[in-house]
């Protein structure tokens, strides 16, 4: 990897990463556009089950994220043998892992939404979701592995091309399955779920046979059976678990905060599920940079090259801040215009009762896409602990006050979704404070 803190590096690394990073992001809006249009009680519902959805996929996705880092600290070192070692323990746990929440899934989940879902209807819809989405764990969780290994050897080409599958198959089977086109009968939900889980499978058979056939990856020696140490599975273990608490706390708030919104009202929900299928778009560049930036900050200290970790999270942030900036603000201003053909039926109801609360989501986006980077480029040191524990603080924070702003004194979607304002920009502060130490230079893995 000819690493170099130019623009240059750092976009050809973050942009394949944008669609591969966000490949659950995009089956989830992929979701909520078909079952807008299918059903009012499928598409509400779907914005609670996709979340929680997303706390599972992000459970093998943060663990993917400890190995890409070790990933690339080894291949920094020009350790090809041990990048290959790393990546096969990788692949190992998140079977294990996948078995687990598999089992979970089908006997623990349905009792899970009735502890948080008020609504008869809202919770009937969920748990016809989540019955056939669990089998799509196995591959959501080993493709993130494959994922991790070429983003952390910084070769994120074919990422583009197998995420473009994924959406591809995802797009045709949601209207096939959906809407009970070419013989079947309409599914609705369950459809969605069911064509989420096909993409997933197609788009890890893609990927797996590109993967065996790559001539580069013959000095990682992946096709050999290489001795797994416990040190070694310990170590990635050591790494990935604060991502993964990180992931649980930052998604999993979100549900909760869902879960409040759902006992104010319907519509509520309706606007908040829209407001979020738009965060999702819209944030694509933060957690493709966001990945890349993992790798830069852990290969270059690999290099031992130190210094420039900081001003090559400056650039990153810059270019991050840029590229979401000249994607939001047209959407933002011109909602009718850009949201109408996705969420458009005979009137754009639903597009003018979230107008208002668009500006509050451009001042979210715009703190996110300068917080996500300073705390990624954390992460990509290896102080995976510090930056749970920074997580933490404002989780509760949001937590505590999405409580107060949403359940007990309820003040509009305004001051509801201005939590994710203070959360991130907690986390910004916090960050960029540590990273100003020398605190991480010394961390050895």
């Amino acid at each position: 990897m000819n690493l170099s803190t130019s623009y240059k590096q750092i976009l050809s690394l973050s942009v394949p990463i944008m669609l591969g990073s966000a490949a659950q992001n995009i089956i989830v809006l992929s979701d909520s556009i078909f079952l807008y249009h299918y059903d009012s009680v499928d598409f509400a519902a779907s914005g609670l089950v996709g979340v929680f959805y997303l706390i599972i996929a992000s459970i093998g996705y943060g663990f993917s994220r400890g190995g890409q880092i070790i990933i690339a600290r080894r291949n920094g070192e020009q350790n090809y043998k041990g990048a290959g070692t790393d990546f096969q323990s990788l692949f190992l746990f998140e079977l294990a892992l996948g078995i687990v929440l598999f089992l979970f899934l089908q006997y623990g989940s349905s009792a899970f939404f009735r502890l948080v879902i008020n609504d008869p209807k809202i919770l009937e819809k969920c748990i016809e979701y989540i019955y056939p989405r669990s089998f799509g764990v196995f591959f959501s969780y080993l493709g993130v592995c494959l994922i991790a290994f070429y983003t952390g050897i910084a070769r994120t080409k074919f990422i583009i091309y197998d995420t473009l599958v994924l959406i591809t198959v995802n797009v045709v089977l949601n209207y096939v399955f959906i809407f009970g086109k070419w013989g079947f009968e309409p599914m609705g939900i369950a459809g969605a779920a069911l064509a989420s889980t096909i993409a997933e499978v197609v788009a890890f058979v893609v990927f797996v046979g590109y993967m065996i056939f790559d001539q580069y990856n013959l000095k990682y020696e992946l096709l050999s059976v290489h001795r797994l140490s416990i040190k070694d599975i310990v170590n990635m273990y050591k790494i990935s678990i604060p991502i993964v608490f990180q992931s649980i706390l930052g998604i999993g708030s979100w549900f909760l905060f869902f879960s409040f919104i759902e006992n104010v009202g319907r519509q509520e929900l309706e606007i908040s599920n829209l407001m979020r299928t738009v965060y999702l778009i819209l944030s694509i560049p933060c957690w493709g940079y966001a990945a890349g930036i993992n790798t830069l900050v852990s290969g270059f200290i690999g290099h031992k090259k130190r210094q420039a970790v900081m001003p090559m999270i400056i650039k990153t942030t810059k270019l991050n801040l840029l590229t979401t900036l000249l994607i939001a603000l047209p959407v933002v201003l011109f909602p009718e215009f850009f949201l109408y053909p996705l969420f458009g039926k005979e009137d754009m109801t639903l597009i003018l009762l979230s107008k208002p609360y668009m500006p509050v989501l451009l001042v979210i986006l715009t703190v996110f896409s300068v917080g996500g980077i300073f705390f990624n480029g954390l992460i990509g040191t290896g102080h995976t602990q510090t930056a749970l524990r920074i997580q933490t603080i404002f989780t509760v924070v949001y937590i505590v006050y999405s409580y107060i702003m949403i359940k007990e004194f309820y003040f509009g979607l305004h001051w509801a979704w201005a939590a994710e304002i203070f959360y991130w920009a907690g986390i910004t502060i916090m960050s960029i404070l540590f990273l100003r130490t020398k605190e991480w230079h010394f961390l050895k893995f």
